[in-house]
C-alpha cells in the first residue's frame, strides 16, 4: 500500500470518511456494472446558484477520495430534473408575464425569458454546464427529459408500473389522507396542452404498461408509462433514478433528509441496492434566511467569480459542510486569505496532514504555490486608502512592498489585486464611515506620524507592527484593540483591518503619515 493511499484510510477529513463508506459497500465484490457512480441532482426551475455548484464540487471531493482508496473506475453524473413542470413563475428572470403562460409546462418546454435558447431549462442548463465547465469538473451531463423520451428510463417505467401497488404503499404512508386520496406516482404529460398533470389513476396496467386518467375537462386518456408520455412525482423519481443508473451516492441538502427512507424504499422496491448519502446544511443569506434559487437571495455564480478566485470557492464549500453557513459577500475575503494560508502550509506538511489539508481536496492532490505574497484583506485596505480604481495603480504599492513580485511571476495577486478594487468599490467604499479622534487618539496619532517621518529603519511588517503597538502602550491604551481600531476608523472609514504595521509597509512609511495628517485634519471621505 503506497504512503498516500495508507494516509487516506486513516484521514479525519470528511471527504475521505465518506469514500470509506462507499468502499465498505464494495469490499466483497467490485460493482457489476465496472464501476463506482456518484450522482448529483439540478432543479433548473431558477437560475444556478452558488449551493448547485457546492454539490458537484463537494461530490467532486469524494469522488477524488475515493480514487486514492480503489482501484474501481468511478462517474460523475449532473443530473438535471428538467422535465418537471414550472409551478411558479421566479422573481428574478425578466418577461415574467409571458412565463406565466407555461405553469406547469415541462421546464423544456417552457419559453426562455432571456430568449437565448430553446426553452428555459434548456437555458439553464446551459448556466449550469458553463460554470461546471470552468472550473473543470469531470462529469456526464444528464437531462431527465432526454432520460425520459429516449428511452433510457423505460424499464425501470416498466417495472414501476408492475410493482405501483408496492410503490404507492411507500408514498401513501407520507401524505395526509387529502393528498393521499388523488396521489399517484405517475404525472402524465397532456397529449394536447403539454402540462404535466396531477391527476388520480383510473387504470395502471402493467402488462401493456399503460396508465388511464381523466384531465381537468373529464376526458379520459390512455397513455404509455414509456417515451416520455408520462413521469415520476419527484420523490419516487428520486428513488427510481438511482435504480436505472446505478447510483452508489448522492448527497443533497437538509430539506432532503426527512425524505431518505422514501427514496431508498422506492429504489429497493424497485428492486436495486439504494446509494449512500450525505446530507449536508443550508446556506443561509445575509439576513439568516435559506438560500433559493427562485428568489434569487445570496450570492449568485458569476458574484463570486467576479471579486475572488474559484479556488477561494472550492475552500468556502470544503469547509465544515454540516454547519449552516452565512453566504454572502462578507465571506469571500476571509476565504481568499484561508485558502491561501493554507496553500503556504501544504507544502511544508508530512503526507498524513496533506490529505487532512482543504488544498488537497481542492486541487484532488496535485496542490499550487501560493505567489500570494500579500494578503487580500491587506489589499482591501490599500485599494481603500490609495483610493485605487485599477490594479496597475495597486501594483506601485505592491513592488515596493515586494520588489521581485510582478504580474507575470505572482498571478495569485494579479488576480486577487483586480478582485480587491472591485469588491473595495462595491461594498467597503459605500459603508465607510470616518470620525473624528478624541483628545488621546489624537494625541498618539500625532505621535506616530511623527515617529513615521522620522523613521529610517527596515520598513518591514515586525518593525513597524511593534513602532505602532510601542505608541499605543505609551499613550496608556489599556486595551491596545482600542488603538488599532481607531486608526482604522479614523483612517481607513472602518473598525476592522489589517495587521497595522503590514499595511504601512504595503502603503509606504511617509504615505501613511501622510495619511494620518489627513484623518486628523478631517480631510478623509
Amino acid at each position: 500500500m503506497s504512503d498516500l493511499r495508507e494516509a487516506a484510510m486513516k484521514a479525519k477529513a470528511w471527504p475521505f470518511e465518506e469514500a470509506r463508506r462507499i468502499l465498505k459497500r464494495y469490499e466483497k465484490k467490485a460493482p457489476e456494472k465496472g464501476y463506482v457512480l456518484f450522482e448529483t441532482g439540478y432543479g433548473p426551475s431558477g437560475l444556478p446558484h452558488i449551493g448547485t455548484f457546492g454539490e458537484v464540487a463537494r461530490t467532486t471531493m469524494i469522488r477524488r477520495a475515493f480514487e486514492v482508496l480503489s482501484d474501481i473506475p468511478t462517474r460523475l453524473i449532473c443530473f438535471s430534473d428538467d422535465m418537471d413542470g414550472m409551478r411558479k413563475v421566479p422573481g428574478n428572470v425578466p418577461n415574467r408575464e409571458r412565463l406565466a403562460e407555461d405553469l406547469q409546462r415541462p421546464l423544456t418546454s417552457v419559453y426562455d425569458p432571456f430568449e437565448t435558447h430553446d426553452s428555459f431549462g434548456d437555458h439553464n442548463n446551459a448556466m449550469l454546464r458553463r460554470f461546471l465547465d470552468t472550473f473543470g469538473f469531470d462529469y456526464e451531463f444528464y437531462s431527465a427529459t432526454e432520460f425520459y423520451k429516449s428511452g433510457q428510463f423505460d424499464e425501470i417505467l416498466l417495472r414501476c408500473a408492475e410493482r405501483y401497488d408496492d410503490l404507492m404503499a411507500i408514498m401513501l404512508k407520507s401524505l395526509r389522507e387529502e393528498r393521499a386520496a388523488t396521489y399517484s406516482i405517475f404525472l402524465p404529460i397532456h397529449p394536447e396542452t403539454g402540462r404535466v398533470m396531477y391527476v388520480p389513476m383510473k387504470n395502471v396496467d402493467a402488462e401493456k404498461g399503460e396508465i388511464t386518467f381523466d384531465d381537468e375537462d373529464g376526458k379520459e386518456w390512455t397513455l404509455p408509462v414509456t417515451g416520455g408520455n408520462v413521469k415520476l412525482q419527484w420523490k419516487p423519481d428520486f428513488g427510481a433514478r438511482w435504480a436505472a443508473l446505478g447510483v452508489d451516492f448522492e448527497m443533497y441538502g437538509k430539506d432532503h433528509s426527512t425524505n431518505t427512507p422514501i427514496y431508498d424504499g422506492i429504489c429497493r422496491a424497485l428492486g436495486e441496492r439504494a446509494p449512500e448519502h450525505f446530507t449536508y446544511e443550508l446556506f443561509l443569506d445575509d439576513s439568516g434566511q435559506k438560500i433559493s434559487k427562485s428568489s434569487g437571495n445570496g450570492i449568485s455564480i458569476d458574484d463570486w467569480l467576479k471579486y475572488a478566485s474559484t479556488e477561494s470557492l472550492s475552500y468556502f464549500m470544503f469547509q465544515k459542510p454540516k454547519t449552516a453557513k452565512r453566504l454572502y459577500f462578507d465571506v469571500i475575503p476571509k476565504a481568499m486569505d484561508e485558502y491561501h494560508q493554507q496553500l503556504r502550509a501544504y507544502h511544508t506538511q508530512d503526507v498524513a496532514q496533506q490529505v487532512n489539508n482543504p488544498v488537497w481536496h481542492i486541487h484532488g492532490g496535485d496542490v499550487p504555490q501560493s505567489t500570494m505574497v500579500v494578503p487580500f484583506s491587506m489589499l482591501l485596505n490599500l485599494a481603500s486608502a490609495a483610493g485605487a480604481e485599477d490594479k496597475a495603480a495597486m501594483w506601485a504599492f505592491i513592488k515596493r512592498y515586494a520588489p521581485t513580485a510582478s504580474p507575470d511571476s505572482h498571478p495569485d495577486v494579479d488576480a486577487a489585486a483586480g478582485y480587491a478594487v472591485r469588491y473595495y468599490e462595491d461594498f467597503v467604499k459605500p459603508t465607510k464611515v470616518f470620525r473624528a479622534p478624541d483628545e488621546k487618539e489624537r494625541a498618539a496619532m500625532e505621535d506616530l506620524a511623527a515617529r513615521l517621518k522620522a523613521f529610517d529603519g527596515t520598513a518591514d511588517d515586525e518593525t513597524l507592527q511593534s513602532l505602532v503597538f510601542a505608541v499605543g502602550k505609551e499613550h496608556e491604551f489599556e486595551n491596545l484593540r482600542e488603538w488599532f481600531k481607531a486608526l482604522y476608523e479614523v483612517l481607513l472609514g472602518q473598525s476592522q483591518g489589517p495587521r497595522f504595521g503590514g499595511f504601512i509597509a504595503l502603503y509606504g512609511v511617509n504615505e501613511t503619515a501622510t495619511l494620518i495628517d489627513k484623518g486628523l485634519a478631517g480631510q478623509l471621505s
